[in-house]
């Protein structure tokens, strides 16, 4: 098995000293509270879950609408840590249903509510309807569930963000910033934290999983030699996502500090540390076609076909960060983490105008990118929206 630490760079745990520092109290308040987590069987939901379980919560109650990421959590948790004394319990349903608005009615007993759910990749701005189920997913999915749970009288309800928020480049960034919009507004009636953090190692289809698969395929091995991006393991955003939930006050959005332990990466240097990992010797190819090719012969000798090039699609940002200048910033509460000191700061108009023109758009069945672009513009000003006119799926 690959450590995933040795491919990033790092010796250690990112929240190592952080999270052996508060054990205690993590477990204490865990072993004594209820948990819904949703979005429970995704790459974070399933760290999360981990990290909650292995602490054994008096109530667990999780929520995803795969079924078989959730058959497969489960194999996880009972290979891993056995069974716990408190109440586990496994839901395949969908957040956005009728069907989860009742599950939710006839029990809706939880301490905290973790949300995991979302459409992450920056691919999904390709089409407008696409783009109208990412808003779905991460806009008003998550103003339901926190309004469920305000209505059920729950005390504190965490939502992950992404680094991709701050001074967004793409629609799914842009998504996730108009979300703390929403729950700046609901953060009046009930205590709400978030995170925002760097690019989850082999998560599930980040381009680091992607190169399980094409080893498995026997296929090339293809990646940006452009574009550097801060990397966690899945456990470290499973710690973020818990220590924000636990510990952040209200408003507050926890990230990853920077430091020697955390710094940039080009994409295509992780690929040469992975197939060195694996045994192999990379192998640069100039084009599409001379890496299929190759990829049937290589691999006998030892060595993989890779294709390292420039990134030129939508969306991509030339750097990474977590923070604006506008933001205050709390370093001193965390050896590892910040925290974004929020006030309460919304538009109310704003927001009652998205969720119009959204509304308006769904009942007419028609709507465009451009019009959906121009709204996100009317949210977000300095939106900087990075088109090209080429998506990922557009490339090997």
């Amino acid at each position: 098995m690959i450590n995933i630490l040795s491919l990033i760079d790092r010796e250690k745990p990112l929240l190592q000293e952080d999270i052996k520092h508060h054990e205690l109290e993590l477990k204490h308040i865990i072993s004594q509270s209820r948990f819904l987590v949703l979005g429970a069987a995704g790459s974070i939901g399933q760290a999360v879950t981990k990290e909650i379980f292995k602490r054994n919560p008096h109530k667990l109650h999780v929520v995803d609408i795969s079924e078989n990421n959730m058959v497969e959590l489960v194999r996880d948790l009972r290979s891993s840590y056995g069974y716990i004394e408190g109440d586990f319990q496994t839901y395949v349903l969908d957040i956005g249903s009728i069907e989860y608005d009742a599950f939710i009615m006839a029990d809706g007993h939880y301490d905290y509510v973790l949300n995991l759910s979302a459409l992450k990749h920056v691919r999904s701005e390709k089409d407008p309807f696409t783009l109208m189920r990412m808003i779905d997913v991460n806009i008003f999915n998550t103003d339901k569930t926190i309004r469920q749970s305000i209505d059920a009288g729950i005390e504190k309800y965490f939502c992950v963000s992404t680094d991709k928020a701050t001074n967004p480049v793409n629609m799914m960034g842009a998504s996730k910033r108009i979300m703390e919009m929403f729950m700046m507004r609901r953060s009046e009636q009930i205590n709400i934290s978030t995170a925002r953090f760097a690019n989850v190692a082999f998560s599930d289809g980040s381009l680091l999983h992607g190169f399980n698969q094409r080893i498995e395929k026997l296929q090339p091995i293809v990646a940006p030699n452009d574009v550097e991006r801060y990397f966690v393991t899945p456990q470290e955003s499973g710690e973020l996502c818990l220590m924000s939930c636990i510990f952040g006050n209200n408003r507050d959005i926890f990230f990853p500090k920077l430091s020697e332990s955390l710094h940039l990466l080009k994409f295509s240097d992780i690929a040469i540390n992975y197939l060195k990992a694996k045994g192999y010797e990379p192998y640069l190819c100039q084009n599409e076609e001379e890496a299929r090719k190759k990829a049937k012969i290589l691999p006998k000798e030892g060595k993989w076909p890779c294709l390292f090039s420039a990134s030129n699609t939508t969306g991509e940002k030339d750097f990474e960060e977590f923070y604006t200048e506008k933001e205050i910033i709390d370093e001193k509460s965390f050896k590892s983490l910040g925290v974004i000191k929020n006030k309460l700061d919304y538009n109310q108009e704003l927001l009652a105008m998205f969720e119009a023109k959204v509304s308006s758009m769904k009942a007419k069945k028609e709507w465009s990118k451009n019009q959906l672009l121009e709204l996100f513009f009317k949210m977000i000003p300095d939106f900087d929206h990075n088109e090209k006119g080429k998506y990922l799926d557009s490339k090997m």
